[in-house]
């Protein structure tokens, strides 16, 4: 239906809704099941069948399968078939590591999934916007995404920006007219706000039109479908590391095939130990062990109330040199509390925490009834009515619903008796010009019973007294002068230097029946006071500060607060100290980037900017080769959050343009969290560098027994099936579980990482070659030890090589877990590790002992004596290289 060429009454009696009272929840999940859920249809994903034969798509997998016929071929049907189990195998643990990994990026999407705010049974409540339906009654302000398709019944200077679906890179311009014109295009419709658009200024209302793929987005679903995954700078690196890791072994295992061949071996057992090597050199889990790394990551992020929306913040995180963040909600509670009070040249102090309206009111100690002063009275009276907020309780808790300033406010109001809905019983509001950051004022009309009229404000002390002529002193209007004014400033400044944050009430008289001009309204005013508010620092953040500071992040606070606010808090938090510098909005606006760049690493606090600010800051750093941390909220926000290596909005009182542009959004607005995501960031990155490490030494050392052995014309250590054996049962579990290993302790107190570091640095190149060159040694030492005793029982000398190679890696991974030694972390931090060896362990153990897998893997039982040479020989590369560690620390 044409619904924008019809009248709003048309519309709600074609839906069958209301206007005032919306849906009922009954008719509502009626909607819902009749029309199905508010969402675009996705593209189709690969059945489970597809993903798990994706397994063996793998070049070095299909050399081996290969290899594997052969063999079968030339009646080595044992070998073939146990090889065939292990790729089996192989393929459905990595089948369920990408299974798990889509299951945890599927919950990381309905974590952002956007609100929307909807009518239903007379409440305005906030849902799901896959759960709207046709009918709904539907709100939205500047910086909310629209979430269904609507015609506007309310605009009040409404913009939306649509270039997604009508290509104009302005804003639209909203009414509620009818448009008539049948053949009009998308961007003349401006009665309709259209699924997936952004509100960049005023507020709305609408009923709701088109949902799912009845919007006109869904008509281009596939320009909306969710953005496949990027590949991290880390994941490119391993991609590029895994290409010369296959051309190397390829190399390796020609040169073991043919100094094997020219020595007189068996083609075909050469053959096939070459792929075995082959494939045990190349890490080919490693891929899938990242990705599964990173997801469970991000899980663990979101239960330290942190959602990574783009997996690449999560090396980043690690690499970050500054966080620049909001000081309100951010680095405070953002419960705004009154804790003073100024009215006819006295200081009166309210106590109270927070949003409970319990409190008292004192004047120089003494405790005082404030409904017995008048100026106090009115004060209270005019800050409760010039006002949005409001104070509910849920649950034993008092919450706030609106604005934290003008919550302040009506708290304190509260908590001298008063009541908003007894006083709008006596006033009504019959005209409002709204707060804005250029008037830096409100203003409401009230009329009560007799049709008097006052024009009722609240805003910054210094723009109300400019535009007051009297002053309210002792009952009557006294004429504001120059030195009451200075009296009135210098009040301010004392509550600004205890961190408090002022706003204004005046008042006057006014006559008529409107509507009112604004600039007429809002001169001549009398000046009554002023309340002294703060948003007192989370306890938890100046710790958090502290360990970045260790950590080598700088803090930067950025606030629209005064300058000496700012520094208050700032001192109080440890961001601001002697060498600090500080730099307001005012001189922001007259420096240019190169300019900024000059002072700007010495800069801490940021005060009275505005959200534009925020990029000339972000760029300032970057040129100076930070790599920063922004966070933001707001619409304006938005560019900075995007252009920042690392953009962090809120999840509570960020717009979802703010949410949309970041890589991080924080659930509890609260900065320990960024401490948390960067310390969780830093931990992703090494337990990655962890697992290649152990990969890779593991692989080298098996590549090694078998090189030195043909080198020095011994028989092979290994058969084939046990080289894959050991690849299967060493480099799985045991790696995984290197990926859940907790952080160091001192993980934040290194400096960040050079975003360009590569897979190798901090000497990590070396432990790989070192460590495999000591466990191929010592594999080969015991293999050529027992064999010298036993030469005529080489299955029993293989055995014995099999068994150290296992359990030297799986001590080696210990030695992994940390960038010192293996002494210096208690291996039952890891209870995942532990299990992941025991099991290891036993599995080895199954196919030395038990006679049914004995002639699949060419084993025999090995002595009680020959078990301690080889848990001699498998602690020799962990223990010696650590005991070479506290000789060079001493």
């Amino acid at each position: 239906m044409k619904y924008f060429a019809m009248h709003p009454e048309q519309i709600v009696q074609s839906l069958q809704t209301d206007m005032e009272k919306g849906l009922d929840e009954k008719e509502a999940k009626r909607r819902l099941k009749q029309f199905g859920y508010n969402e675009l249809q996705e593209r189709e994903k690969p059945s489970h069948v597809l993903l798990f034969f994706s397994q063996f798509k793998d070049f070095m997998v299909i050399v081996l399968l290969i290899a594997t016929l052969i063999s079968g071929l030339l009646g080595e049907w044992i070998d073939g078939i146990a090889i065939i189990a292990i790729v089996f195998i192989n393929g459905i643990l990595g089948f369920f590591q990408e299974y798990k990994a889509e299951k945890s990026l599927d919950a990381l999407k309905s974590y952002t999934a956007p609100v929307v705010s909807v009518l239903r049974n007379s409440n305005w409540m906030k849902i799901p916007a896959k759960e709207i339906v046709p009918g709904d009654i539907m709100k939205f302000s500047a910086g909310d995404r629209i979430g269904a398709d609507v015609r506007l019944i309310e605009a009040n200077s409404l913009e939306i920006e649509e270039s997604a679906l009508t290509g104009e890179s302005l804003p639209s311009s909203k009414d509620v007219n009818p448009v008539y014109d049948s053949n009009a295009g998308l961007g003349d419709l401006s009665n309709m706000a259209f699924m997936g658009s952004l509100v960049t200024r005023g507020s709305g209302k609408g009923i709701v039109v088109g949902t799912g793929m009845k919007t006109a987005v869904g008509k281009i679903a596939d320009l909306l479908q969710t953005t496949p995954m990027v590949m991290t700078p880390l994941q490119r690196r391993l991609e590029q590391l895994g290409k010369i890791l296959i051309t190397a072994a390829l190399l390796l295992t020609f040169v073991v095939v043919f100094a094997g061949i020219i020595q007189g071996r068996d083609m075909y057992t050469m053959f096939l130990s070459g792929v075995s090597l082959a494939v045990a050199a190349i890490p080919e889990g490693l891929p899938a062990i990242v990705t599964i790394a990173l997801s469970l990551g991000v899980q663990r992020m979101i239960k330290k109330n942190a959602i990574v929306k783009k997996l690449p913040a999560v090396e980043t995180l690690g690499c970050a040199t500054v966080i620049c963040s909001d000081k309100t909600g951010t680095m405070t509670q953002n419960k705004m509390t009154v804790t003073k009070l100024y009215t006819n040249e006295k200081m009166f102090t309210v106590t109270g925490e927070g949003y409970n309206p319990i409190g008292s009111f004192f004047f120089n100690n003494r405790k005082i009834d404030p409904i017995n002063d008048e100026h106090i009275k009115k004060m209270l009276q005019i800050g409760m009515l010039c006002n949005h907020a409001q104070i509910v309780r849920k649950k034993g808790k008092f919450i706030l619903d609106g604005d934290p300033t003008e919550g302040a406010l009506i708290v304190a109001a509260m908590k001298a008796g008063l009541s908003k809905e007894r006083l709008l019983k006596d006033y009504r509001v019959i005209q409002e010009f709204p707060f804005d950051s250029r008037r830096k004022m409100m203003t409401m009309i009230i009329e009560n019973d007799r049709k008097e009229r006052w024009a009722i404000t609240k805003g910054a002390p210094d723009v109300l007294m400019k535009l007051s002529t009297t002053v309210l002193l002792n009952g009557r209007r006294e004429r504001m002068t120059s030195r009451t004014e200075k009296k009135l400033k210098l009040e301010v400044e004392k509550m600004a230097e205890e961190a408090l944050r002022t706003i204004a009430i005046a008042y006057k008289r006014i006559n008529g029946y409107g509507p009112f001009d604004q600039s007429a309204v809002e001169k001549d005013l009398i000046f009554l006071g002023f309340y002294g508010m703060i948003d007192p620092p989370r306890k938890e953040v100046k710790e958090a500060i502290e360990k970045c500071k260790r950590a080598g992040i700088k803090t930067v606070m950025i606030t629209g607060d005064h300058m000496t606010t700012a520094r208050a808090i700032g001192t109080q938090l440890g961001i601001y100290g002697k060498q600090s510098q500080t730099i307001d909005g005012g001189q922001l606006e007259k420096m240019t980037v190169e300019e900024l760049e000059e002072v700007v690493e010495r800069v801490s606090i940021f005060a009275r900017v505005s959200p534009e600010h925020k990029l000339k800051i972000v760029q300032a750093l970057q040129n100076k080769g930070h790599i920063v941390a922004m966070t933001g909220d707001g619409v304006n926000d938005a560019p900075a959050i995007k252009a920042a290596d690392i953009g962090i909005s809120m999840g509570i009182t960020g717009t979802e343009v703010a949410k949309e542009a970041s890589a991080l959004v924080l659930l509890d607005d609260n900065f320990k969290t960024i401490k948390d995501a960067i310390e969780e960031g830093r931990n992703i990155y090494e337990n990655i560098r962890k697992f290649i490490r152990y990969l890779l030494a593991s692989n080298v050392g098996e590549i090694l027994v078998m090189l030195f052995a043909i080198l020095l014309a011994l028989p092979l250590p290994l058969v084939p099936v046990q080289i894959l054996w050991v690849n299967l049962v060493t480099d799985g579990l045991p790696a995984i579980a290197l990926g859940l290993d907790k952080p160091e302790e001192n993980v934040m107190l290194r400096k960040p990482r050079h975003p360009k570091e590569g897979v190798f640095a901090r000497g990590l190149g070396w432990k790989i070659i070192s460590r495999g060159f000591l466990i191929g040694l010592v594999t080969l030492l015991a293999f050529i030890f027992v064999y010298k005793q036993y030469p005529n029982n080489l299955p029993y000398a293989q055995t014995v090589a099999f068994a150290t190679l296992v359990l030297a890696q799986l001590i080696h991974v210990f030695d992994c877990r940390s960038e010192q030694s293996i002494f210096s972390r208690n291996p039952f931090e890891n209870l995942y590790l532990v299990g992941a060896v025991l099991s290891s362990i036993i599995l080895m153990l199954v196919v030395i002992y038990i006679p049914t897998f004995q002639p699949i893997f060419h084993t025999v039982p090995i002595l009680l004596k020959d078990w301690l040479l080889i848990l001699g020989m498998a602690c020799i590369p962990t223990f010696l290289l650590a005991g070479s560690f506290y000789i060079r620390k001493t």
